[in-house]
């Protein structure tokens, strides 16, 4: 497995144990059912990060939609953390998907979406290489487009 396949498998494992797992266990008070959960899950995961990563946009496109409505769940938009961009799972999910819940994004977060500077991010959009959103800020569909031209960006 590549290495940056590795780093979402493993980002993708501690997600699911701190936010699903482990509460479940303590809610069905350490029942042993949860052991085959962690297996499973421990399978998956591989699978999951191979189609974030080089499965058909439809296919990458459905895990990440799944995988972030079910670790980042609320009423509100999703918005992560500037710094979550820079994780694997941010990266792939930059990449593949844009912000998932967002047309356009600020200039702060599309810097961090393509590992750039704020003020990078605005001479991009001034010399016309970085889609403006009508309303503020770039699409973030441009972001996205570009991070998959400039190819494999690690943080």
């Amino acid at each position: 497995m590549p290495p940056a396949n590795a780093e979402l498998v493993t980002q993708l494992l501690r997600l699911i144990e701190v936010r699903l797992l482990d509460p479940l266990e303590i809610l069905v008070d350490g029942d042993p059912a949860i052991d085959s959960l962690r297996a499973v899950v421990r399978d998956r995961a591989h699978s999951w990060a191979a189609t974030m990563v080089g499965g058909d946009e439809q296919a990458a496109y459905g895990v990440i939609v799944r995988a972030i409505s079910t670790l980042y769940p609320g009423d509100a938009p999703f918005h992560p953390p500037l710094d979550w961009w820079r994780t694997p799972l941010g990266q792939i999910v930059a990449r593949r998907v844009g912000h998932p819940t967002a047309e356009s994004v600020s200039y702060a977060v599309a810097g961090a979406m393509l590992g750039i500077t704020r003020q990078g991010v605005h001479d991009l959009a001034a010399r016309g290489k970085l889609a403006r959103h009508p309303e503020g800020g770039v699409l973030s569909a441009a972001v996205r487009d570009r991070l998959l031209r400039e190819g494999t960006r690690h943080a």
